[in-house]
């Protein structure tokens, strides 16, 4: 996909990234922005068919008509880190001491300024209405179609989603499945805790929007960048985040902001965006 409005300016790293938005340098002054409303989102699932659940908690953030997200690990948002982001204006929140609010703030400040749109890159993917295991796998092959692999590669995937194991296993790709949290996949398989260990295993990088909030990212997308590897992001956290970094070691995005395809059983959309290669082709 080619556009004739230029795409937003990219940078090379989140920090950097942050660093501009704090500045005014991507869009209006983040001081004379404010949060009207800052609140949590907690899921457990258990899907029909599968053996185990799991849980998320999200903390978003919004401003003007966007909103921002990060995940967190449940149970860890300190008493009050809401209460305290309500009514505060977008450059205090970027400075916030708490990762998950910094991440939150910079997403709904890009949201708000460079929205997923054609103009900014964004390619509109549908999900169809659905149970929640449909619409998960419908997400998962719009995730998976990002990476251009031949059969038998294998690919880290960091931040362990069943759907998205079992949409690689069809498609005839190999995978290392990778969680700060460890345990055993849908399948019976070790998740690794150590991504950057298995990620000198790995010919392809598929990564949760989530590293961006717990620290892990950035020695990812180093990796990605030093290896020539391909590195997609599947993007609750972070959606309008992590495009920006596009061609610095992400190759492709899967963003879906707020609401996500877990919380209603009607259609959605995710957005794909794809890393300009030689020749102006995406």
């Amino acid at each position: 996909m080619t556009s004739a409005t230029p795409a937003p300016a990219r940078v090379t790293a989140y920090d950097a990234l942050l660093a501009r938005a704090r500045a005014g340098e991507l869009g209006p002054d983040p001081a004379a922005r404010r949060i009207s409303t800052a609140f949590t989102t907690r899921q457990a699932v258990r899907h029909d068919g599968r053996g185990g659940g799991y849980r998320n908690e999200v903390l978003s953030l919004r401003l003007a008509e966007a909103v921002g997200s990060c995940a967190v690990e449940p149970g860890t948002l300190p008493d009050g880190a809401v209460e305290d982001c309500a009514g505060a204006d977008v450059a205090r929140l970027l400075g916030h001491p708490l990762p998950a609010v910094r991440v939150a703030a910079l997403d709904a400040y890009l949201m708000h300024t460079t929205p997923h749109v054609p103009a900014n890159g964004a390619l509109a993917v549908p999900l169809p209405a659905g149970t929640s295991l449909e619409k998960s796998r419908a997400r998962a092959r719009a995730v998976v179609e990002l990476l251009d692999l031949p059969p038998g590669a294998r690919v880290l995937v960091v931040g362990v989603v069943n759907s998205l194991l079992e949409e690689l296993r069809s498609q005839g790709l190999g995978y290392v499945p990778c969680d700060l949290k460890g345990g055993l996949t849908e399948w019976g398989e070790t998740v690794v805790t150590d991504a950057l260990d298995a990620a000198g295993r790995c010919d392809a990088l598929l990564v949760s929007g989530m590293t961006l909030g717990n620290g892990t990212f950035e020695p990812l997308r180093e990796h990605a960048l030093r290896r020539g590897k391909q590195l997609v992001v599947f993007a609750q956290t972070g959606s309008a985040v992590l495009p920006r970094l596009l061609g610095h070691g992400v190759s492709a995005v899967c963003a879906e902001p707020y609401p996500f395809f877990w919380l209603d059983g009607g259609p959605g959309t995710v957005h794909r965006y794809r890393a300009v290669r030689p020749g102006g082709a995406r």
